[in-house]
C-alpha cells in the first residue's frame, strides 16, 4: 500500500510480512481514534481471538495527538502524545492478537475536512489489501464528529470497490452515544459476556486517556452492563454484557441510497414508536 500520510504506519503483530499479514483479514475494524475499536467492537475482536481462520485487523484514521488529557499526562506535547497513543495502539493490538495495526496518520481536523478525498483513497486501498467479510466502524448517529466523518469514508471506500470485493456486512459501533434507542428491527444486539476480560484487559493500556482523565474503561463496561440489562423489561437478564450494532449493509449495496434518507427513516421510526406508545396510553 501507498498511504498518503508521511506519518502511516502499518504494524504487523506477529512478525508476517505486511501483504501476507493483511490478506488473512476477515475482521476489519475501522475507527477514528486509538481506543475506539477496543470500546466499541468487542465482538470482533473476541470472534478472532485465539483462531487461526479468523483475524482482526485494526484501521485507525487520526493520529491522536489532540486528544483531551489531565493528570501526569497534562504537560504532554502533541508529538509525544501521538506516539504514546500508536504504541499504546500496538500494545492493545497484542492482546488482541490482531492481524495487523494500519494507522493512516491523518490529524483529527483533516478526518473531518467534508469528503477528505486522500482519507477515502487510503481505506479503498486497505480494503483492497484485507478483503474482509464483515467491516465495523462509527455509526452515522454518533455525537463525534470525528466518528462520524470517519464512517462517512467508510462508505464511500466500500462503495467505490466493485460488488464482488465488497465486505458481506458494515455495522455502525457504539462509542460517543449508546443505540439502545434504535427500535428493536434497527439494531443487532451482540453478546459479549465472555469478553470482559478481555476487553478490559486492552482498555487498560490505554493510560494516557485513564490515567489522563477519561474513564473509558469503566464507561465501556457499564455501557454494555446497561444493555444487557435494559434490553428487554420483560426478562430476567440472561447474559453480562452487550453490544449494540447498527446494520449499514444497505448503504453499501444499494449504492445510490441517500445516508441522509436512511438516517431519517431510522429516526422515524423511532419516532413512530413513541408516538404509537403514548396513543395506547393517553386517555
Amino acid at each position: 500500500m501507498k498511504l498518503s500520510q508521511a506519518a502511516a504506519k502499518v504494524a504487523v503483530v506477529d512478525g508476517r510480512p505486511e501483504d501476507e499479514a493483511l490478506a488473512r483479514t476477515t475482521h476489519l475494524g475501522i475507527a477514528a481514534h486509538p481506543d475506539d475499536l477496543e470500546i466499541m467492537a468487542w465482538h470482533a475482536i473476541g470472534a478472532c481471538r485465539g483462531r487461526d481462520d479468523r483475524w482482526f485487523t485494526a484501521v485507525v484514521a487520526s493520529d491522536g495527538a489532540r486528544s483531551p488529557r489531565g493528570g501526569e499526562y497534562a504537560g504532554v506535547s502533541d508529538d509525544d502524545m501521538r506516539a504514546l497513543r500508536l504504541a499504546e495502539q500496538k500494545r492493545a493490538a497484542e492482546l488482541g492478537e490482531y492481524a495487523a495495526v494500519v494507522a493512516l496518520g491523518f490529524s483529527s481536523a483533516a478526518v473531518r475536512t467534508p469528503g477528505n478525498a486522500q482519507l477515502t483513497s487510503d481505506l479503498i486501498q486497505v480494503l483492497r489489501a484485507c478483503r474482509p467479510d464483515v467491516v465495523y466502524t462509527h455509526n452515522p448517529f454518533d455525537a463525534h464528529d470525528t466518528h462520524v466523518a470517519v464512517c462517512l469514508r467508510a462508505i464511500e471506500a466500500i462503495r467505490e470497490l466493485p460488488a464482488e470485493e465488497r465486505p458481506r456486512a458494515l455495522y455502525g459501533c457504539e462509542v460517543w452515544r449508546g443505540l439502545d434507542w434504535l427500535v428493536g428491527e434497527d439494531r443487532i444486539a451482540v453478546d459479549v459476556s465472555s469478553a470482559r476480560h478481555a476487553g478490559l484487559q486492552q482498555l487498560a493500556v490505554y493510560q494516557s486517556q485513564i490515567a489522563g482523565g477519561k474513564r473509558y474503561d469503566l464507561a465501556t463496561l457499564g455501557r454494555k452492563q446497561a444493555n444487557a440489562t435494559f434490553g428487554d423489561p420483560g426478562l430476567v437478564d440472561q447474559v453480562t454484557a452487550v453490544e449494540y450494532v447498527v446494520d449499514l449493509t444497505r448503504l453499501v449495496k444499494e449504492r445510490q441510497l441517500d445516508i441522509q434518507t436512511f438516517v431519517k427513516e431510522t429516526i422515524g421510526r423511532l419516532a413512530d414508536d413513541v408516538s404509537a406508545r403514548l396513543r395506547r396510553l393517553l386517555p
